[in-house]
């Protein structure tokens, strides 16, 4: 009788009467299925969830260090880029005037639409409107004159050194029998703008 014969004719209801061979096999194979049961009742099922957790936490903390990495990476090109910012900071301050130098920007602004051919008619500077830290100063213009010399005071204001912009531009054509020459009125606001240091915000508010 060969072994498949004898483990077809096996009892499983009378395992004490089998050849000592097959029981060695058997406890053998029961103890290998109760150790791998018991091995993932035990180990495997219970530790899955931490072993989860801390490949969870490894891939946040790659995350984070190669993000760190890239930050210290660049932090020169950052701590270039803040000079930078700071330099034209500056720069756009030392463009804002000081109070004692509005009276002569005044008189620049005034300058330049005379020196761009035009007739003024009306020079009116309004009250400061202060802002967070700079202060602004409105100028009620207008102006006489032709289409181009509108257009090269508009250069010229552009090109002073300190910062004047316009607003509210409303040109008409001059009433009377000047129309004919072409005249048209510049009606405008020019703004300018002063840096408000520490004294001036409180002397402000």
């Amino acid at each position: 009788m060969n072994f498949l014969e004898n483990l077809q004719s096996l009892d499983f209801n009378d395992i004490g009467r089998w050849p000592f061979l097959f029981r060695a096999l058997f406890v053998s194979l029961f103890f290998i299925v109760a150790t791998g049961g018991g091995f993932y009742y035990f180990v495997y099922d219970s530790q899955m969830p931490r072993l989860e957790r801390a490949e969870q936490e490894e891939t946040e903390l790659r995350l984070s260090f190669e993000q760190k990495q890239k930050k210290a990476a660049n932090f020169d090109a950052y701590k270039e880029q803040l000079a930078e910012i700071e330099h034209s900071f500056g720069t756009m301050l030392r463009q804002l005037p000081g109070k004692t130098e509005i009276p002569n920007l005044l008189v620049d602004i005034s300058q330049t639409g005379l020196a761009a051919g035009l007739q003024e008619e009306l020079f009116q500077p309004m009250a400061e409107n202060q802002k967070d830290f700079y202060a602004e100063k409105p100028i009620k213009i207008r102006l006489k004159g032709k289409y181009h010399e509108f257009g090269k005071f508009v250069s010229d204001i552009a090109a002073l050194p300190r910062i004047v912009t316009l607003h509210d531009i409303a040109i008409t054509q001059a009433s009377g029998g000047e129309s004919s020459s072409g005249e048209l009125i510049l009606n405008v606001t020019a703004k300018t703008y002063r840096y408000l240091d520490e004294d001036g915000v409180e002397n402000a508010g």
